[in-house]
């Protein structure tokens, strides 16, 4: 059987590998000891907002600290934050086989871009993973909403070695099926999208749901997604649906009243009380967060095309602040005024 590493057995990465590993596949996880030594002591306990719950026992569980770990992977599942995307690649460029197929299952738009120009002559494929997923501590890790994994899709005349869909049967074993697009750059930038309430559940404190059931939260979305909306129309690049409405209605259903949103919210995606976003977790274990790489790919877009984009850039200065011990407990109304102000250009 085809051998799997997780590089960045974060949040994401143990989760995913742990549900490959639960259902027979051959993981090898790679990251840092205090992950290492949690896993050895508790092993890992697997569960989602359908009520799945999986173990896989400390014993069972191959971990390495070393890059080394990787060298007889057939797949290489990268699922370091972004910022650590290009020392990823250097690391398993001295490692890797020639033929070993790389997959990035990350935040952003342009992570699978940096691991090929760090990991010449191997095909990388880029990847996105809709669902959050929280953890609990004590080797507990819990999704919170649904969603299914997407990877750019397979070109002809590939050898079999480097064919993702070989790997599919492991995925769907696992409860994890797994989708080849021909259409990923869409799937990203939608994703994207959505994304960004990262930083509007960050600096909010709530969990995920508590959130998005106050209409001043959803507002100050509404008003990231518009302005990512236009630029994106601007720049003549296509979306796709990932959720039951199109990309350019969501932002008209997050402006709805309070009850006609519950109602609304049930058909377009489902999420747990337990589900936080990735950022306040960031936020939460005074790690540096990915704005840069949601938000960010806004602002960029606007720079590229002349433009400006006020209300994503006043999000990425709040959350920088929020790094640096600033505040994270804005309610809905105060952080609708300050992204109103940004957009008028008074803040």
């Amino acid at each position: 059987m085809a051998g799997i590493c997780i590089y960045g057995a974060g949040s994401v990465g143990c989760y995913i590998g742990g549900r490959l590993a639960a259902t027979g596949a051959p993981v090898t996880f790679i990251g840092r000891e205090r992950v290492r030594d949690e896993l050895a002591r508790h092993g890992l306990r697997l569960s989602d907002y359908r009520g799945a719950g999986l173990h896989v026992a400390a014993g069972d569980i191959r971990f390495s600290t070393s890059p080394e770990a990787a060298r007889d992977a057939d797949l290489v599942l990268v699922t370091v934050k972004s910022a650590a995307t290009a020392e990823a690649a250097r690391e398993l460029a001295a490692t890797l086989r020639p033929d070993a197929l790389v997959l990035s299952l990350q935040n952003g738009l342009g992570n699978a871009d940096t691991l090929r120009r760090g990991l010449p002559g191997r095909r990388v494929v880029a990847g996105m993973v809709p669902f959050n997923v929280v953890h609990h501590g004590e080797g507990r890790f819990h999704q919170g909403s649904e969603g299914l994994l997407d990877a750019a899709a397979d070109t002809p005349g590939l050898p079999e070695p480097q064919r993702l869909a070989r790997f599919l049967p492991l995925f769907a074993r696992a409860g994890l099926p797994l989708t080849l697009r021909d259409d990923m750059d869409a799937v990203l930038w939608s994703k994207l999208l959505l994304n960004l309430n990262n930083p509007v559940n960050a600096l909010s404190g709530l969990p995920l749901k508590a959130e998005l059931s106050r209409r001043d939260y959803r507002r100050c979305l509404a008003l990231a997604q518009r302005e990512a909306l236009d630029l994106v129309a601007e720049a003549g690049m296509a979306l796709t649906r990932l959720t039951p409405l199109p990309p350019a209605w969501i932002p008209r259903v997050m402006d709805v009243p309070d009850a006609l949103f519950r109602l609304l919210a049930n058909r377009m995606l489902r999420i747990d009380p337990l589900a936080r976003s990735s950022m306040w977790e960031d936020l939460e274990a005074g790690r540096r967060t990915e704005i840069d790489w949601i938000n960010g790919e806004v602002v960029r877009l606007a720079e590229r095309l002349g433009r400006q984009a006020p209300v994503n850039a006043r999000l990425i200065a709040l959350v920088r602040l929020a790094e640096q011990g600033g505040r994270r407990d804005w309610s809905g109304s105060a952080l609708l005024a300050e992204l109103r102000g940004a957009a008028s250009g008074e803040a």
